[in-house]
């Protein structure tokens, strides 16, 4: 059995894996799955710190990265491009991870890592407003449905500005890689990844597990 870790900057994801199939998830460190486990990989964001082997540049891995500097590439990055791989082998792939940042990476369909674009996330753009400014309220997220494209409110203006001129990047980036890459699949992962998808986010394959697939990938590569 391979076990997944994702440690990112609000909550402890694990997943166990029997070969390529997803067996069990659960959330926070799973110590009782660690004794079971045959191989354990960590996917660790900023300054975590585990007992457990963690991935990094320098980790034999199922795709080349083609990125000016590897070092300072993201765990989760990494992670999730091979877990786009391991999901469509031998096509390209467009990953977004609506997480505290929003990551877009391209992997090519000869499992080339290309890099991408990093952005602020939605929580981290709406705390921005409220904090660097004296009187834009601080707007909950969580629960919007749709995202206005005219704000006729304060609040409907702050998240015009923040869901709906992130969907319009997105969409952007999707169109110009798409335009060499006819075929290319684009996945959607992250915490916020459905608050996207409630927003109008369609035709993209959303991937909940893509971070722990690719952790799995890896494993499974290294054997």
């Amino acid at each position: 059995m391979n076990l997944a870790i994702d440690i990112g900057n609000t909550a402890v994801k694990w997943a166990a894996f029997d070969g390529d199939s997803l067996v069990e998830t659960g959330y926070g460190m799973p110590e009782a799955m660690l004794a079971k486990a045959e191989r354990v990989l960590a996917c660790a964001s900023g300054d975590a710190e585990c007992d457990v082997p963690v991935l990094t540049a320098a980790t034999p891995l199922p795709i080349k990265l083609d990125y000016k500097t590897p070092a300072t590439l993201g765990a989760d990055r990494i992670a999730d491009a091979c877990g786009a791989w391991a999901m469509h082998r031998g096509e390209p792939s467009l990953v977004i991870d609506a997480g505290t940042c929003i990551t877009v990476d391209f992997v090519d369909g000869n499992g080339v890592y290309h890099g991408g674009a990093i952005m602020p996330g939605l929580k981290m753009g709406l705390r921005a407003l409220n904090t660097f400014t004296a009187k834009l309220p601080l707007v909950d997220i969580d629960n919007v449905k749709r995202a206005p494209v005219l704000g006729r409110s304060t609040e409907e203006s702050i998240m015009a500005g923040t869901l709906g001129a992130t969907m319009l990047a997105l969409a952007g980036y999707v169109a110009l890689y798409r335009e060499k890459n006819p075929k290319m699949h684009v996945l959607l992962t992250g915490g916020d990844a459905r608050c996207l998808v409630d927003a109008g986010a369609t035709g993209w394959e959303l991937a909940p597990h893509l971070t722990l697939t690719g952790l799995n990938e890896i494993m499974t590569h290294d054997r």
